[in-house]
C-alpha cells in the first residue's frame, strides 16, 4: 500500500462503508475497484478497529453462508459526520497541494528556478 493511502485510509473506508456494509474483504475489493490498490488485513483491520472504537463504525457477526461468520462493518451517524468534515478538509488540502505543485510547470525547473 502506498504511503499516500495510508494517511488517508480511514476516511477511504468510510466513503466505502457508506456505499453499504461490508466485510473486510469486500472493503479491500472495494478500494482497489476504485483503483487505490491492494489494502492488505495488516494495514486495513488495525484501521477498521481504530474506527470502530471512536465509534465512526459498528462490528456484527453474520453467519456464513456453509462455512464461518463473518464480521460485517457499517459506518455510524457519527461516522457519516467525519466522512462529511474529513471529505471538506480533503477538499481543502487537496486543491492547496494541487496549487503548489501548478508552480512548476517545467521540467526543467529545479533549485528555486520557477518556470511560468
Amino acid at each position: 500500500m502506498s504511503g499516500w493511502l495510508r494517511g488517508a485510509l480511514e476516511l477511504a473506508v468510510l466513503a466505502v462503508l457508506a456505499e453499504e456494509d461490508r466485510h473486510g474483504y469486500a472493503l479491500a475489493h472495494r478500494l482497489a475497484e476504485q483503483g487505490l490498490g491492494t489494502v492488505r488485513g495488516g494495514a486495513l483491520y488495525p484501521v477498521l478497529g481504530k474506527l470502530e472504537a471512536s465509534g465512526a463504525v459498528r462490528a456484527t457477526w453474520q453467519p456464513g453462508d456453509g462455512g464461518p461468520g463473518r464480521k460485517v462493518y457499517a459506518i455510524t451517524a457519527d461516522g457519516r459526520d467525519r466522512l462529511l468534515a474529513e471529505r471538506a478538509r480533503w477538499q481543502e488540502f487537496a486543491t492547496a497541494f494541487a496549487r503548489l505543485l501548478d508552480v512548476v510547470h517545467a521540467p526543467d525547473a529545479r533549485f528555486g528556478e520557477v518556470q511560468p
